[in-house]
């Protein structure tokens, strides 16, 4: 699918060379020009981290060591103090590289970690976004003297050691306080853990049209899709606004249902119903008096039996969302409950928290459903899901999040400061995030109650999932202001979702 308007394109690093090429190529744009600028924006952003000291240039071997000569001639034109570090030799640079080494007529260094010792900033121009895996111990030898000098380190376009396309990185990398990359940024400045190498990311343009031929399957969310949220109608009905079902809860677990069906709620579904343990009924009855209750079939332990699911199914035929896991608990009823209400529900189904680990290395289970299906997994459940270590997880979130939408025929929200929603095709809409104060108990079941109200209330599922995501994160950081990050609890988090969809 091509990207909808509100996401920002993310090309790859193949996708950016082809749109170098076309630029060069078929638009009539001297490679030597787009470099100059983009040299030139470097020195800028240098001269914004650091306003004054000696900068040192690191400068590789291909385009990205070029824009380092630029942009060191060009801090030192405007009188700063620079010293040029070449990692490969000038004299074996090719192509515009080889022109824009020409330009610098000050001295050149062979590249040491002592010549890093006072500097006020370093400008890593090492590796450039077409470096993918380990890089060889030379260059790793480079980029830990960059990351153990205790200097501030502008990144030029990637920071070194991360893997642009995919925010991977397989071996030693370059922690840098701010990158500026060219035209648009990469997917591998804002997916961990490439993310957190990236420090601020400042996209510079340099003089490439629009209409280069590519098509990105990346695009960060922009604050447009929340205008995506249907507003009520004058004579509109709690039917028309969209039916909520939560099925959850257990002993001990009866705050996570209450959690998403309150954001239900207050994302704009027209009524919610609570579908949990007959035995702790009472309970939700006194914490949700916006919300219908159904008692479903439980255990001594309280937690749901296998044959809960009927009762659950039953309550689906008026349509809408069903969320199904929170609190639902590990007890094998409940899981087997889960089970077979995701198999058999006929509506758009939200899973979460253990009804995601009910699907423990069967995800592909879940490709028979024949309507809409989203997962909402942090990374020890997708880990779960594909039977995958949690590290490999950390290593690879990307890759991981396409094959689970692939293997699950569903849309899957990976959660994270860089939260991924991915579609069965491999689109994928990546959270800005800069919301730690959602790292706390609960935000995920309001998350997951906030993408069952919208859901509920007609929109596509994939622009509903991306919306959610959005308006869960602006909640999160208007909290961090208002509370501090520290004191925001996921209760805030509900009320604060219709003060961010208002605007």
């Amino acid at each position: 699918m091509s990207l909808p308007p509100w996401l920002e394109p993310l090309p790859d690093a193949a996708q950016m060379r082809e749109t170098d090429r076309w630029a060069i190529e078929e638009r009539g744009i001297p490679g030597t020009q787009l470099m100059e600028r983009a040299g030139t924006a470097l020195a800028d952003g240098v001269a914004r981290c650091a306003a004054g000291g000696r900068v040192a240039v690191v400068c590789g071997g291909g385009n990205n060591g070029g824009d380092g000569y630029v942009a060191a001639r060009v801090l030192a034109e405007r009188g700063r103090e620079v010293v040029l570090l070449a990692a490969k030799d000038p004299s074996a640079l090719r192509g515009d590289a080889a022109w824009a080494a020409g330009t610098w007529d000050g001295p050149v260094a062979p590249f040491s970690p002592e010549a890093l010792a006072g500097a006020s900033v370093v400008v890593d121009c090492l590796l450039g976004t077409g470096v993918t895996g380990a890089p060889r111990e030379d260059a790793a030898a480079v980029i830990r003297a960059m990351r153990e000098g205790d200097v501030p380190v502008v990144a030029c376009d990637v920071p070194s050691g991360v893997d642009a396309s995919t925010g991977e990185v397989a071996g030693d990398a370059v922690d840098a306080v701010l990158t500026v990359t060219f035209h648009r940024a990469k997917p591998g400045l804002w997916i961990a853990p490439g993310k957190q190498h990236a420090g601020e990311v400042e996209v510079v343009g340099i003089g490439i049209p629009d209409g280069a031929p590519v098509a990105p399957e990346a695009g960060l969310l922009r604050d447009e899709v929340l205008d995506l949220h249907p507003a009520r109608a004058v004579d509109g009905t709690k039917f028309a606004s969209g039916h909520v079902l939560v099925v959850g809860g257990s002993r001990g677990l009866t705050g996570a249902p209450c959690l998403a069906a309150s954001a239900a709620m207050r994302a704009g579904a027209g009524y919610v119903t609570a579908c949990v343990p007959a035995s702790l009924e009472p309970i939700f009855e006194v914490k949700l008096t916006e919300v219908m209750t159904a008692a479903l079939p439980d255990d001594e332990a309280g937690a749901l039996r296998a044959d809960a699911a009927s009762g659950a199914l039953s309550r689906t035929d008026r349509g809408g969302a069903l969320v199904l896991g929170p609190g639902l608990g590990r007890a094998d009823g409940a899981l087997a409950c889960a089970r077979e209400v995701a198999a058999r529900a006929e509506v758009a189904l939200v899973l979460d928290a253990d009804g995601l680990n009910a699907h423990a290395g069967r995800i592909a289970d879940l490709a028979a459903r024949t309507a809409p299906t989203i997962l909402t997994p942090h990374g020890g459940e997708l880990a779960r899901l594909l039977d995958v270590d949690s590290d490999e997880v950390r290593a690879h979130r990307l890759a991981l999040v396409r094959r689970a939408a692939k293997e699950a025929g569903a849309i899957v929200v990976l959660k994270g400061d860089d939260t991924l929603v991915c579609t069965p095709d491999g689109t994928v809409a990546v959270s800005p995030g800069g919301a730690p104060a959602l790292a706390t108990a609960g935000t995920g079941d309001v998350l997951s109650g906030v993408v069952g109200a919208f859901v509920a209330r007609g929109m596509e599922p994939f622009a509903a999932a991306c919306a959610a995501v959005h308006v869960h994160a602006e909640a999160g950081r208007r909290l961090a202001v208002s509370l501090g990050a520290e004191g925001v609890i996921a209760g805030d988090v509900v009320d604060e979702l219709p003060l961010v969809l208002r605007g």
